[in-house]
């Protein structure tokens, strides 16, 4: 038996039982749909905030006294019909205050049952949306908590609808839950126990013919109906995904005439969703014209019965329409019960894809133990380090060499060669899988995130740009910085005056990812954005090797600057770019091949001469 079939307690699916792998699929979104409402309960039932519970119980109150009220009605009704017919089918208390007073009674009593719904719903709506905040909060915190490969596999898109459809139906399942389901039984067996006690059983069982029947035609009917929708969703998702896709790379999109084909791609998703939601809005009309032939059936058959008992002369009139006033009260929330039923259903597919989400482990997380980061002098030591993406493609094998405090290291090498993937383990994005990193002599593993965070700087190739003001940006490098230490950062950085230049200054708003400004632009902003952090050590990623080389050269001199005193890892294409370093460190597939001063290596056949010798001979030609 396969291994997931077993964890799970579900039957095996094999070649002799075709509807089998229907089973287990069925068992499974079962099990997630009580796992789905097991995890949305604690919201309704906190141990930590009694007012919580303090609303849910008075919420309670106002619920049953509604319902109370509601079935107590329909006899009033009747009341008032044996009085203006002159018969003593009533209490002679009701009758004695005539007509008119047990119709202003019905009336009052209508208001009152609606008013105590609404009191419900005014009392609980704390409830709810505490608990949609709550959990739309942990599940943004938990994807930031997850690894970068998560991050890289998933499309941004797709995930942002799984979350917004999965917050939406927090409120909706919590509140529905709560006050339909339950209520709805207690309604319908108080009204049976009524037509059993005062008619006869005969009612009782016709009621509950007619109650097992649309509930079983229902729920079967939106079994089948929720398929329908989760298609529905992947399609709409896909849909998103291709269209959030396209307009992040607008560019590329307008550089190979691509408008037609993106048109094409996503108009291709949507015709998948279109096909959907015509089944959907088709199988709703098949749900609602059965839920409305039952439920009629059920109740001519009822009004039939009773006016045989009013022509027999053992019901009154007024029976004759408080049957009819009940059988129609329990018609609304049965219809209504498809529709809970359905969103329900929904809720729980939407937020089971949610809760999968939030099931998704962190590939790097603190020791329970973990300390703060001390930076004392900013040394950075790798030892023997390994890692590997993929277990059978090793990317580092084995890396050994010191940063020393306020010192610089370069990393060069081609592509491939392991550069990137050291700063991601510095920064840990990823844990090593053999060696170590250590800062200070403390292991990357044994202190906290935050800390480490703090502790370094970054400059990446690509300075992505919230589609924020400038200063916004700049100030995201320190929470809390004021004006002027936005403004010296980016004095630091060499972009005050051209932010001054601009109409709206500091105010000035860069666009998505920043496109608003140019590469070397950019740049700056990123730069005044690490000076205002401020951090001891500091890591350029390939920082200028996407801009001209007037705009380089400008930018390695604020980049020089801001490296002094503190402790710097550069990555680097272009070797011009680190000739100053106090070691070169050469990779080649993620080992080592040589290290050593600029001066060393080119002295030295190698490696670094030839790599240097080609990016010369490359400049020559282009001058």
């Amino acid at each position: 038996m396969p291994a997931d079939t077993q964890a799970a307690g579900l039957p095996e699916a094999n070649q002799t039982n075709p509807d089998a792998p229907l089973r287990v699929l069925e068992a499974r979104e079962r099990r997630s749909g009580w796992r789905t409402i097991r995890k949305v309960a604690p919201y309704l039932w906190p141990e930590d905030k009694p007012w919580v519970k303090q609303r849910v119980v008075l919420a309670l109150g106002f619920l049953l006294l509604a319902k109370l009220i509601g079935v107590g009605t329909p006899f009033l009704y009747k009341a008032a019909v044996d009085a203006l017919t002159g018969e003593a089918g009533s209490p002679a208390f009701l009758l004695a205050i005539g007509a008119i007073g047990i119709t202003v009674a019905y009336g009052i009593g209508r208001a009152a049952n609606v008013g105590f719904q609404q009191l419900r719903d005014a009392v609980f709506a704390r409830v709810g949306q505490r608990a949609l905040r709550q959990l739309a909060l942990e599940t943004f915190q938990h994807i930031h908590a997850l690894s970068l490969r998560y991050h890289i596999t998933r499309r941004t898109g797709g995930l942002s609808r799984i979350i917004e459809r999965g917050v939406k139906g927090v409120d909706f399942l919590l509140r529905f839950l709560l006050f339909s389901v339950g209520p709805l039984i207690l309604e319908l067996a108080l009204t049976g126990i009524i037509l059993a006690v005062l008619f006869d059983i005969s009612y009782l069982l016709v009621l509950a013919a007619t109650i097992a029947i649309y509930i079983g035609f229902t729920f079967k009917v939106t079994e089948w109906r929720v398929k329908i929708r989760k298609q529905m969703n992947d399609q709409d998702t896909d849909a998103n995904q291709k269209a959030v896709d396209s307009l992040l790379n607008f560019e590329t999109v307008k550089y190979f005439g691509a408008e037609a084909r993106e048109a094409q791609r996503y108009d291709g998703a949507m015709e998948g969703y279109e096909t959907a939601a015509i089944k959907t809005s088709l199988s709703l009309a098949f749900l609602n014209f059965g839920q409305s032939l039952i439920i009629t059936t059920g109740l001519v058959i009822v009004m039939v019965m009773a006016a045989l008992g009013v022509q027999a002369g053992e019901l009154t009139t007024g029976d004759f329409v408080m049957v009819n006033a009940y059988m129609i009260q329990i018609t609304m929330p049965l219809n209504f019960l498809g529709t809970v039923y359905r969103e329900i259903r929904q809720a729980l597919v939407d937020m089971g894809e949610m809760f999968d989400l939030l099931e998704q482990p962190q590939e790097v997380s603190d020791k329970p133990d973990a300390k703060p980061l001390d930076v004392t002098g900013g040394e950075v030591v790798f030892e023997n380090v390994r890692f590997a993406y993929d277990p059978n493609r090793k990317i580092l094998k084995g890396l050994d060499f010191t940063l020393k405090p306020g010192q610089t290291v370069a990393l060069v090498g081609p592509s491939g060669s392991g550069k990137s993937t050291i700063g991601r383990l510095l920064f840990r994005f990823y844990d090593v899988t053999g060696g170590a990193i250590r800062i200070d002599g403390q292991d990357l593993r044994d202190v906290t995130q935050v800390s480490l965070h703090d502790s370094i700087g970054v400059v990446p190739q690509d300075t992505v740009l919230f589609n924020d003001t400038i200063r916004y940006n700049i100030g995201y490098g320190r929470a809390g910085a004021t004006q002027d230490e936005i403004v010296a950062a980016a004095k630091a950085a060499r972009i005050h005056h051209f932010i001054e230049a601009l109409p709206d200054g500091y105010d000035t708003t860069v666009g998505e990812r920043g496109l608003k400004l140019s590469g070397g632009e950019k740049q700056r902003v990123g730069i005044a954005r690490t000076l205002l952090k401020d951090p001891p050590i500091l890591l350029l990623d390939e920082a200028t090797s996407a801009l001209d080389s007037e705009t380089e050269r400008d930018i390695q001199n604020e980049l020089k600057m801001m490296g002094q005193g503190r402790s710097v890892i550069t990555i680097a294409h272009r070797l011009s770019t680190v000739v100053e370093a106090d070691q070169i460190i050469v990779l080649e597939a993620g080992e080592i091949v040589e290290r050593g001063t600029h001066d060393e290596l080119v002295a030295r056949p190698g490696r670094y001469a030839a790599m240097w010798a080609r990016q010369m001979a490359g400049e020559e030609d282009a001058a």
